[in-house]
């Protein structure tokens, strides 16, 4: 069975302003990062459990980079996208 995901308001807003504040800085690498967050989202629907188990029960968590964490939920029908994190970002 094939899932479709799902983004929460809030975790694309924490994408969004995690993509504004680096292309301030560095365009070439904010859109680098964009394209990671949306290639891991992408993978989901065919692979939802490759990624760790979250430190959240029955959530996991995908780490498109070194420093930024896809938090998501895996249910029948549905991967719900949660939160996008900074690693050092305190979580839960």
């Amino acid at each position: 069975m094939t899932r479709r995901v799902v983004w929460r308001a809030k975790a694309r807003a924490q994408a969004r302003e995690i993509i504004v504040y680096i292309a301030d800085r560095n365009p070439a690498a904010a859109e680098r990062l964009a394209d990671r967050f949306e290639d891991a989202v992408d993978r989901l629907p065919d692979h939802p459990h490759v990624h760790r188990p979250g430190r959240v029960s029955g959530t996991r968590e995908a780490i498109v980079h070194p420093n930024y964490i896809i938090i998501y939920r895996v249910g029948e029908s549905v991967i719900e996208v949660v939160a996008v994190l900074h690693a050092r970002q305190r979580y839960p």
